[in-house]
């Protein structure tokens, strides 16, 4: 069975770099054609896609976050990691990482619990 744990720091300071590691379990992160995703969901807002990085280590990142986004990965620690730099009030969201089968956009195969992130001084 395939789990997946978020961690990192629940409150961050604006302007700061926001953290969170992915840990996988029951399934390698370098295993073929699977995607490891990091999504997140502000209150009262839908969840967003913030990028992915694939079984090969190749990367994509929705537009609007590139430039201060950087996912990477671990393999000797089955972890995926997310680093948000320069981070708001606005990044303040449950944090969530993702595993698709199938394509960068596939099929959801197990998603984790979430994590809370606050940005605030």
């Amino acid at each position: 069975q395939v789990q997946l744990q978020e961690s990192g720091p629940g409150l961050v300071k604006p302007s700061q770099t926001l953290s969170l590691t992915c840990t996988v379990s029951g399934d390698s992160i370098a295993s073929n054609y699977y995607y490891w995703s990091w999504i997140r969901q502000p209150p009262g807002k839908g969840l967003e896609w913030m990028g992915a990085i694939a079984y090969d280590g190749d990367t994509r990142y929705r537009s609007s976050l590139k430039s201060h986004t950087s996912i990477s990965r671990d393999t000797s620690k089955n972890q995926i990691s997310l680093q948000l730099s320069s981070v708001t009030p606005e990044d303040t969201a449950v944090y969530y990482c993702a595993k698709y089968g199938g394509g960068w956009f596939g099929h959801l195969e197990v998603w984790g619990q979430g994590t809370l992130v606050t940005v605030s001084s």
